[in-house]
């Protein structure tokens, strides 16, 4: 995703909201592609306390430290490609409809449009991937976006195109039939996903 507007509004970002934006674009990392070699070993020095996403990122580290890049790759065409289709599909429309690019795409579609944001000439998925959603909200709190970044306009997207369908989807992830190391990746989403919506309903 990719700013149009030709000058950006300087955003100061808190370490708390940094810490959220590098969660958003982890989940978008790995829900968009296979993770490198580069990127498990990073993830194998993950640490964690006893909270639930604590515990789902202890987890994952050590998923990550015993993966060979070849085994998450096949594990994601499993899951997210397959023959035809993988074990899930991760896009709002068929989580909210039971169908691919309906209404949640198109509502998804104005949304950012009206932010002045653009997918990327090299992005084939439809845009309600929960890879790409995480990605743009990682965007949106950082101000790499148009100006309307703060805490309402966070809010306003979250509630309108994550908050309906972010915790089943992660759920389903954390059981798939397909899921080793994503298996707490599923976790870590569903945890973070969890913060964030009670974070918000307080706003």
């Amino acid at each position: 995703m990719s700013n149009t507007a030709e000058v950006q509004c300087p955003r100061s970002v808190s370490n708390e909201d940094r810490a959220r934006a590098q969660m958003y674009q982890l989940l978008g990392t790995l829900l968009g592609n296979p993770p490198s070699r580069e990127l498990l070993k990073g993830l194998a020095a993950l640490q964690g306390d006893d909270t639930p996403l604590g515990s789902a990122s202890r987890n994952l580290a050590a998923l990550a430290e015993r993966t060979a890049p070849g085994d998450a790759e096949r594990e994601f065409n499993n899951l997210f490609v397959g023959l035809g289709r993988g074990e899930l599909l991760p896009y709002a429309s068929y989580y909210l409809t039971g169908f691919l690019n309906e209404k949640p795409l198109a509502e998804l579609r104005s949304d950012l449009m009206a932010r002045g944001i653009q997918a990327n000439d090299d992005v084939k998925e439809p845009e309600d991937h929960m890879g790409t959603l995480c990605e743009i909200m990682a965007g949106i709190i950082t101000g790499e976006f148009p100006c309307d970044s703060e805490l309402p306009s966070q809010k306003a997207f979250f509630d309108a195109h994550l908050a309906k369908w972010a915790a089943l989807f992660f759920t389903d992830l954390e059981k798939a039939q397909a899921a080793v190391f994503y298996a707490p990746v599923g976790s870590l989403g569903r945890a973070f996903m969890a913060i964030e919506a009670d974070a918000f309903a307080i706003q």
